[in-house]
């Protein structure tokens, strides 16, 4: 049997019909460099008017000259080479390791048999809707997933592999903003009493009345220390590589901007007196003792501080004064709301805490603890009442 022939779109390409029942549409897509042949490719169809409308399709782009040969490379095969050649180059060893970790363990297993040419904006969202419905991911996490597939499909369309980024129509998960839960008046005390004998109850009490973050704080090293002017310099935090078995390492902070703190004079008496207590634990520890990081938190032998664990007797803390909910970070949201309720403005609070603007730090303490709210309530109350007085003597 005869295959059927037609003529294709005004401009070269013919379409005919195959013996088993799909349309196939042929065009020269150009000419080998070294036999001057023309160089045949082939589409495929259901049906004339699909094959039809593919082959117009690429003899546009061959007429306008962005006709691109599709690439053979898997989407597997394509983010390990992005990771390998790209992705490392720009970013600290704990993003590169984030990035490893959400490729291998995420993107890989669903997406990576798909051929890189052939991936669908259509695809892509499924993919993200699973992650959410079925996997139950948080979508903090589906964004950072989708943070280093656009990365890389971005680089294979600037390299020439795709026309376009197929992630770049994709919608993501909403976010809701996180409650916070800054501690009041009372539960501060109770917690500063609870602490006064603990291992880690100087680590916490200096986070508590600096707003530095859980990493800033077990990062924070003795030259960063200004004793003489009460100053704090927060340029780095301590991290752990998310490999198995990771190291821990100094890397920027978390939005890789220094900043310096000017604090209480009772702060600089608390870190004397961690600086002596460290004193004793190296003569304790003789040649065992080995702060090579100069940090200021450290175990007995000098060495750094895992943050799970400080993070654990923190928790035991806690629950024990009866508030089980508090966060190690929730000592950072409670010093700034002390902060405010104590009169400083907003700028000079978002400066303390390295936040980027004043309406993100807005943004987080828009609302107001109970003081501050009863202080309203007591203000009201006194202008309603002078109101009243002026209204009576009139």
């Amino acid at each position: 049997m005869k295959s059927k022939k037609s003529r294709g779109p005004k401009g070269g390409g013919t379409i005919r019909k195959r013996p088993d029942g799909l349309w196939e549409g042929r065009f020269t897509a150009g000419y080998n460099p070294e036999t001057g042949k023309p160089v045949q490719k082939s589409i495929y169809g259901k049906s004339q008017e699909e094959v039809q409308e593919k082959l117009t399709e690429k003899l546009h782009e061959l007429h306008i000259g962005i006709y691109q040969e599709p690439t053979k490379m898997t989407l597997g095969e394509w983010i390990d080479i992005w990771f390998d050649e790209y992705a490392t180059v720009s970013v600290s060893a704990y993003t590169a390791d984030s990035y490893r970790s959400i490729k291998d363990r995420h993107i890989k297993p669903i997406l990576g048999h798909f051929k890189l040419s052939a991936l669908t904006p259509l695809q892509i969202q499924r993919f993200y809707n699973t992650m959410t419905d079925q996997k139950k991911l948080s979508p903090k996490t589906v964004k950072n997933i989708h943070g280093v597939l656009h990365k890389s499909l971005d680089k294979a369309v600037r390299l020439g592999y795709i026309r376009t980024n197929p992630t770049d129509s994709c919608e993501l998960p909403k976010m809701y903003k996180e409650e916070i839960h800054p501690m009041e008046e009372e539960e501060i005390e109770r917690f500063l009493q609870a602490i006064k004998n603990e291992k880690y109850g100087n680590i916490y009490w200096v986070t508590l009345f600096t707003g530095m973050r859980q990493g800033e704080v077990l990062g924070l090293t003795w030259d960063c220390i200004d004793f003489k002017r009460n100053k704090i310099f927060v340029n780095k935090q301590l991290k752990k590589t998310r490999k198995v078995k990771g190291e821990y390492i100094l890397d920027k902070t978390k939005n890789r901007r220094s900043r310096m703190l000017t604090v209480a004079p009772a702060v600089m008496a608390m870190l004397e007196k961690q600086k002596l207590e460290q004193v004793q634990m190296a003569e304790a520890a003789g040649l065992l003792w080995n702060n090579e990081m100069n940090l200021v938190f450290t175990n007995e032998f000098g060495k750094h501080l895992c943050h799970f664990t400080v993070y654990k007797h923190y928790k035991k803390i806690v629950e024990e004064i009866g508030i089980p909910e508090s966060r190690f970070h929730d000592l950072r949201h409670s010093y700034a709301v002390v902060a405010l309720e104590s009169g400083d403005d907003i700028k000079t609070v978002q400066g303390n805490l390295g936040h980027a603007t004043a309406s993100f730090t807005l943004d987080i303490y828009g609302h107001v603890s109970q003081k501050m709210r009863q202080d309203s309530a007591d203000r009201m109350e006194k202008y309603i009442q002078n109101a009243e007085k002026t209204e009576a003597n009139g």
